[in-house]
Order: C-alpha cells, then sequence, then structure tokens
C-alpha cells in the first residue's frame, strides 16, 4: 500500500494561521471595505448572527484544515514527481492550486450572483495569501 507522508502538526498550524489571516484580512486590513462590498453595516449585526459565529468559526477552521491537508498531497507529489523542492516550491504549488480551483469555482459568484469584481478580487485575495502561506508553512516542515 502506498503511504503518503502527512504531517499533522503542520497542517493543525496551518488551520491556525488561516484563521489569523482571515481575522487579519477581514478585520483590520480590509473590514470595511469588505462589509460595503457585501452591503453590510455593523449596526445591523443582530444578536442572532452573532451566536451562530461560533458555530462559523468551527466550520471555518474545519475547512482549512481540510484545504491544507489537501495541499499537503499536492506539495508531497510534487515534490516526488516533479521534483519541485524548498519553501518557494510551496508557494508556487499553492498558486497553480488556487489558480486551477478556487479562482475558476469562484467566478460564479460575479457571474451569477451579481457580486462585484472588487469583492471577488478581495475574497480571491485572502485565499490566495491563505495557500501560499499554507503551501510554505507545509514545505518548511517536510
Amino acid at each position: 500500500m502506498f503511504q503518503v507522508p502527512i504531517n499533522y502538526l503542520a497542517i493543525l498550524v496551518c488551520g491556525i494561521v488561516s484563521m489569523v489571516i482571515g481575522y487579519l484580512w477581514y478585520g483590520p486590513l480590509f473590514g470595511k471595505v469588505w462589509m460595503g462590498l457585501m452591503g453590510m453595516r455593523m449596526e445591523n449585526m443582530t444578536e442572532e448572527k452573532k451566536k451562530g459565529m461560533a458555530k462559523s468559526y468551527f466550520m471555518m477552521f474545519v475547512g482549512s484544515l481540510f484545504m491544507a491537508y489537501v495541499l499537503s498531497f499536492n506539495l508531497i507529489f510534487a515534490a516526488t514527481y516533479l521534483k519541485m523542492t524548498g519553501l518557494s516550491a510551496g508557494a508556487v504549488c499553492a498558486f497553480w492550486n488556487w489558480l486551477g480551483f478556487i479562482a475558476p469555482v469562484t467566478l460564479g459568484s460575479v457571474l451569477w450572483e451579481g457580486k462585484s469584481w472588487k469583492l471577488w478580487l478581495l475574497n480571491n485575495g485572502y485565499q490566495l495569501v491563505t495557500l501560499v502561506v499554507m503551501g510554505t508553512i507545509l514545505m518548511a516542515w517536510r
């Protein structure tokens, strides 16, 4: 049977780092811009929405763990078969995963849901930065 050497501690760190990046990205860095693009206002947030935040953060964390796990597989195969190594290999592989999977899929929010390109760029910028940081962490601990 084929064994894939997964570093679960690195995946856990990637999940935590993803949440920190998300907090910074959608908080102090671009929070007001994001809320404006989404048509949200702070004073309109109800207690009901705030109550569900813990569950939403937990689900996002689980999603981040899955993303790091799958990226780890991609990096292992890239290192094994393409002979990609080093931190830059993690960043490059992460970029191609973003370009091939996340960017095209999220285009639907602009094309079919009427969201703005600015919102798409903001959200996809977060995804790209997160994946590149994850790729770098995973390759550093390989």
